[in-house]
């Protein structure tokens, strides 16, 4: 299944000018970004897969172009997609550091 590669880019101009250590891993048709063991953001096809404190997800599935991540029936607390539109101007990079800062205060996956 193919993936958006240039929201990838995107995402790796990001990390780039980070001084946190992502790894990139394919994963679920798509890639993920993962910060000590822990998925922090992904593509999805070509929607941007966002994690995040699971008591903010009202606020955060509010968003006009967000909806829940939910590939099986049953939607995953924390985690949801952000379609295109959503990702304009300061989306993405607003989008990626709440991620990673929610990400930052998970123990270490070994």
């Amino acid at each position: 299944m193919a993936f958006d590669e240039s929201l990838s880019k995107r995402i790796e101009e990001l990390i780039k000018n980070k001084k946190t250590h992502l790894d990139r891993k394919e994963m679920f048709g798509g890639v993920g970004y993962l910060y000590r063991g822990n998925m922090c953001v992904g593509v999805h096809k070509n929607e941007l897969l966002v994690r995040y404190d699971p008591r903010s997800a009202n606020e955060i599935n509010a968003g006009k172009h967000v909806r829940p991540f939910d590939i099986s029936g049953r939607p995953m607390k924390g985690w949801s997609l952000v379609s295109a539109p959503g990702l304009e101007g300061n989306g993405l990079k607003k989008l990626f550091e709440l991620s990673l800062e929610f990400v930052k205060t998970l123990p270490e996956k070994k």
